[in-house]
């Protein structure tokens, strides 16, 4: 089963969407799921993971809805407020109701303080989704690998799957540290790591092309058994579509076996989040 591993849905007028602002042109729209749909029927894409835009409680539970009402849903990356320890474990507590809750994505990325991970004040929420089984999707840049490997070490038992290749900057053709940072973290830990929408990490005058290079230090250290393929749409849509994206990734993909191609493209999305795909 083909699995996108990573994608969004928003309505803007619920007004959480701090980041989501008329700059950003074509994104500043609603994106639903009658949006997606005839897009994974054009690539053969049969579930996806519905990952969170807001850093708001109540986008958890907006999204969770939509997964109850579209099948191709297979589940939610959500949010808590992991600053309130007796909030955050309520509600963990609360969502362990829901069959399609995965587990949680805090913004690292737009939170100024790059040791934010580490903070002692956390450490009630890491353990509590350890103990109900929970995933954690890392959203973090190159900058943050160095934490996120301390993290990892002190959590061991956390599963966590670093998100876009932990967004390498590929548009400006850097490669180090990013590349020994996620060898290091691939060789160190069981963390897995999501090859999603980096096409949005190009700049206007690459393509393709210059993407590759990056996802085969990925694949050389992490594995098929541990990468996913994401589409990130629709943020995709600033750099790309999710046909082209689909399209060229397989066929960059090519090269491996068909049962390495079969955990890139859903298997390993579905070991990761422990997916009921008959449910």
């Amino acid at each position: 089963m083909r699995i996108d591993s990573h994608q969004h849905f928003w309505r803007v007028d619920r007004g959480d969407y701090g980041w989501l602002t008329p700059a950003l042109g074509e994104l500043y729209r609603d994106y639903l799921p009658d949006d997606l749909r005839p897009l994974l029927q054009q690539t053969g894409v049969q579930r996806s993971i519905l990952v969170q835009a807001a850093p708001t409680a109540e986008e958890t539970h907006y999204m969770l809805g939509l997964a109850a009402a579209n099948d191709f849903i297979a589940g939610v990356v959500g949010w808590v407020d992991m600053e309130n320890e007796h909030e955050s474990l309520m509600q963990l507590e609360m969502l362990t109701n829901d069959k399609k809750f995965l587990g949680i994505r805090p913004m690292i990325q737009d939170i100024g303080d790059p040791d934010w991970m580490l903070r002692p004040g956390l450490d009630s929420t890491f353990r509590k989704l350890i103990a109900l089984d929970f995933r954690f999707d890392a959203l973090v840049k190159p900058e943050h690998l160095t934490n996120l490997l301390e993290l990892l070490k002190r959590y061991p038992a956390l599963e966590v799957v670093i998100d876009h290749g932990a967004k390498p900057n590929i548009g400006a053709s850097e490669y180090e540290p990013w590349a020994g940072a996620m060898a290091n973290i691939a060789r160190q830990t069981n963390a897995y790591c999501k090859l999603s929408g980096l096409i949005t990490e190009t700049d206007t005058s690459q393509s393709y092309a210059d993407v590759w290079r990056y996802c085969d230090h990925l694949l050389d250290n992490f594995g098929p058994d541990r990468l996913m393929w994401g589409s990130d749409w629709p943020v995709l849509n600033l750099r790309g579509s999710y046909v082209d994206w689909h399209t060229e990734f397989a066929n960059w993909l090519s090269p491996l076996s068909s049962a390495e191609r079969r955990s890139i493209l859903g298997g390993t999305a579905s070991d990761f989040y422990a997916l009921d795909l008959d449910a």
